[in-house]
């Protein structure tokens, strides 16, 4: 079996304690080898996330019996829009678990796979309501999602309202759920509800998960360019441009493509 590298630094005792426990079924160097794995799909998922499927399939290759293994091949087939594969590992995790903390991600699997239809079924089967509050809020933004993809933009805004979108508390969710409900706000051409909504998706993003900040600047006509010159100081940091209709104000002649 072909092998990739893994750094020295790597031991294997960097997961979860639960998937350690899971582990403990195989022979002793094959955990470990298979944790190195594990870790290295972690570690690389959300910058490098062909490469991280390609640590899971052999983490899968070693050990396909162990939920954990099928759970993370499952993550790394859907960071790679592998939605058909990334399906087949949850179904198989969950066959195994009998868990229904995935049902979210195997719904939105559905709409990859280009069935909002089924993700949408999903939305209402009885396993939803066995979710914790977080996998609950997830499927509410799935299923808004589904909507989306069916041109349900009204409905997407509905299913996005609730107790977790009102309340003042920031809980890990709130950053997205408010900037999907801004996202579809602005879709219906509902301009200044979106503006509000953004910069409260602004407010609870503290590890900036989302680009609100940059579509909130878009609405108010700032474009961001990257320059090298006396404004930055030589920096490279991004400098603001003045919106259009500040521009006679600011002193800024506008270029040929906007003229009359």
């Amino acid at each position: 079996m072909r092998r990739l590298p893994i750094p020295e630094d790597v031991t294997g005792h960097e997961i979860d304690k639960d998937v350690r426990q899971e582990l403990q079924s195989l022979p002793k160097t094959l955990a470990e080898d298979v944790a190195k794995n594990l870790v290295m799909v972690a570690n690389l998922i959300d910058d490098d996330p062909e490469e991280a499927y390609a640590y899971s399939r052999i983490a899968l290759r070693l050990a396909s019996r162990v939920a954990a293994v099928r759970e993370a091949a499952g993550f790394a087939a859907y960071a790679t829009q592998r939605y058909t594969e990334a399906l087949a590992e949850f179904r198989a995790a969950r066959r195994m678990t009998g868990s229904v903390e995935l049902w979210p991600v195997m719904a939105d699997c559905e709409r990859g796979l280009g069935r909002p239809e089924r993700a949408m079924a999903m939305a209402g089967e009885p396993e939803v309501q066995k979710l914790d509050k977080a996998g609950q809020v997830e499927m509410r933004l799935v299923a808004a999602g589904a909507r989306r993809d069916m041109g349900q933009i009204d409905a997407a805004i509905v299913t996005l309202q609730g107790p977790e979108l009102a309340s003042n508390s920031v809980q890990p969710w709130t950053a997205r759920l408010r900037y999907a409900y801004a996202d579809a706000l602005l879709t219906a051409g509902r301009e200044a509800e979106a503006r509000e909504w953004f910069a409260k998706a602004i407010e609870a993003d503290k590890d900036g998960l989302t680009d609100a900040s940059d579509r909130l600047a878009q609405l108010d006509g700032v474009d961001f360019v990257d320059a090298l010159d006396e404004e930055s100081g030589g920096s490279g940091e991004p400098v603001a441009e003045p919106a259009a209709e500040d521009q006679d104000e600011a002193g800024v002649e506008p270029v040929e493509g906007d003229k009359d």
